[in-house]
Order: C-alpha cells, then structure tokens, then sequence
C-alpha cells in the first residue's frame, strides 16, 4: 500500500531543514518556524552577537535559507540586489541579537521586536526596522548609565546604547565562564 505525504507538511519540513538544518549543525539546539531569539542559549546568543565572519556565516545560513536564496557558501554568488538583502537583514537581526543579549544582562528593559520569530524578523525587516525606530531602546534605570542617558535625544538614546554593546558582549561572555 502507497503512503499517503501530506504535501504541506512535507513542504513545512523541507523549508525548516533548509532555513534552520545549518544552525542545527553549528549550534546544536532545535529551532523552527516558532522561535524567537529569546529562546536561543546563551552560548548560540554570544556566538552570534560577537563581529566577525563566524558569526556573518551563521547570520548568512538562516538568512539566505528563509530568503530562498540558496546555502550561505553561495553568497557571493548572488546577484548585488539580494547580496545587498542579506547584509541588511543580517545587520538588522544583529542588533536584535545583541538587545537580546543586552536584556539577559538586564541593562535594557527590552526591545520592540522581540517578540517575533527569528522568520518574522527575516522576512520582515524593512517593517520592524520603522517599527523599532518609533520605539526607542530604553535603557534599565539599574545600569550606571542610566542617568546620562535619561537626559539625551530620542536619537542620542540608540547611540548611547550602541557604545554599550562592546562591553554587554565581554560582560555576556564574563558571565557564562
């Protein structure tokens, strides 16, 4: 007898193991169309919020897989306007990481898009990038800073908490040691 596939469940499973198969791998730890970046480790959050080209690949793998735009080794094979794409979002997810990171550490309060999964984060960036702008970083009145940054702009307030991300990311990984 013939078994019967339900064909959407199939095409649910072969576009998590194409979007979340490589992470899988690298980190070891379950994700799919439901996570949100406050269910990653610690140690999958510190990997990622850290600069460099470990961390670019990883951003790259579930970017490129979410967008359909094939394995990350394949990057630079992508026409400029998807190349262009990627770095975008891989900007914009980063900082969601590092907020993230920053908010396990207590120093923000939270951040607005953190409440959506790492696919929605993806596949709606330029949104949440507006969406996120409106609502500003607010920093938690427990950080040293808090003070200085009370009295900034709107604008100087997400610059503020930039220049803390050098530190959150030794302090994060203080932590976990």
């Amino acid at each position: 007898m013939a078994k019967i596939v339900d064909l959407q469940t199939y095409r649910v499973q072969q576009r998590n193991e194409r979007v979340f198969g490589p992470w899988r791998k690298r980190f070891n730890e379950s994700c799919d169309d439901n996570t949100k970046i406050s269910e990653l480790s610690d140690r999958t959050l510190l990997y990622l919020a850290q600069p460099g080209d470990a961390s670019t690949l990883g951003y790259y793998e579930i970017i490129m897989g979410a967008l359909d735009l094939g394995w990350a080794a394949g990057f630079y094979s992508l026409a400029k306007g998807d190349q262009l794409k990627v770095v975008e979002v891989h900007l914009f997810l980063a900082d969601q990481i590092r907020f993230e990171l920053m908010r396990r550490l207590k120093w923000i309060t939270g951040f607005s898009c953190q409440a959506y999964t790492l696919l929605e984060l993806i596949r709606n960036t330029d949104k949440l990038k507006r969406q996120s702008r409106e609502k500003p970083l607010e920093l938690s009145t427990s950080h040293a800073g808090y003070d200085a940054f009370q009295k900034l702009t709107l604008r100087d307030k997400g610059a503020f908490v930039r220049r803390l991300l050098p530190e959150a990311i030794d302090s994060f990984r203080n932590v976990l040691d």
